[in-house]
């Protein structure tokens, strides 16, 4: 893992390097770059995978004070990752709320960025989503320290098991999800930061409404994936993106809840590395559902 030091504060990122194809990886609320970890083992041997931890909950470093951490903010921090790196003709990818970072970066129109993967994520009105989603925008409203203690239950499995933790976003990833929630348990100012991230995103719920908007405008080559059992997520909604953008297609994958990383990272890698090949070598257009 590496360090980066950006306007905001000091960002870890993976980067596993190699003259491949370059796919940049984005997780969601509560997680770092270790839901990427399946995905990253195969697409590795033939791709650059670059995954930043994000300041999204399970962050390492605490973010500045004038940080902004509103999704723009963070979708913004992502492109001033990309320029840092000088990466080009990126294949962005995003899952959970992921995926709505992505859509904002869509929409303020992602020059380094050659085609994008949704993977079961944020869109339209589903902001927050599901019961974890709701359930966090309400804990935002505590103090930071309330905050965090209200947090430690999810030591314990059978909370971090239930619909308004992690039940219904992965099938088999406890044990991930297990870490992802330790800088928060352990680290203020990750409290502090996470706080300020709730609270900015549960100002702005209309949010994803309006980035919809722009996404007829993306001319890049788009995939939608989306887990066949998503119980977060609504199917319709991956219908709704695939039709909006004008190069995209949905795929289904079957035995997966919202993290799709984590439930099937095989069956995602193999169709991310499809779609890249395919629209390198100019074959993404729009085909039939």
């Amino acid at each position: 893992m590496k360090t980066i030091e950006l306007s905001v504060g000091a960002i870890d990122y993976e980067d596993t390097g190699g003259d491949g194809p370059v796919v940049v990886l984005l997780h969601g609320l509560l997680m770092d770059a270790t839901l990427w970890d399946g995905p990253v083992a195969a697409l590795s041997t033939d791709h650059r995978c670059v995954v930043p931890t994000l300041p999204l909950g399970a962050h390492r470093h605490g973010m500045s004070a004038d940080a902004d951490l509103t999704l723009p903010g963070i979708a913004g921090l992502v492109a001033e990752l990309l320029d840092h790196l000088d990466l080009r003709d990126v294949t962005l990818v995003g899952n959970d709320t992921g995926g709505a970072l992505v859509q904002l970066l869509m929409a303020d129109g992602a020059a380094r960025v050659g085609r994008v993967v949704l993977a079961s994520c944020d869109a339209f009105d589903n902001f927050p989503p599901g019961l974890t989603g709701r359930t966090l925008f309400l804990a935002g409203k505590l103090p930071p320290r309330a905050f965090g203690l209200f947090m430690q239950q999810m030591r314990l499995r059978a909370v971090r098991r239930l619909p308004i933790a992690f039940g219904w976003l992965t099938k088999r990833g406890d044990a991930v999800t297990a870490r992802w929630v330790r800088p928060l348990l352990h680290q203020p100012e990750i409290s502090r930061d996470t706080v300020r991230i709730l609270r900015a995103a549960a100002a702005d719920t209309d949010l994803l409404v309006r980035a919809a908007e722009h996404l007829p405008g993306f001319d890049r080559p788009a995939l939608v994936i989306w887990g066949s059992e998503d119980r977060v997520m609504p199917v319709e909604h991956a219908r709704r993106l695939a039709d909006l953008l004008p190069y995209g297609r949905l795929v289904m994958v079957d035995d997966s809840y919202t993290l799709i990383p984590l439930d099937q990272p095989a069956r995602l890698a193999e169709l991310i590395r499809e779609f890249v090949l395919s629209s390198r070598l100019g074959n993404a257009g729009r085909p039939g559902r």
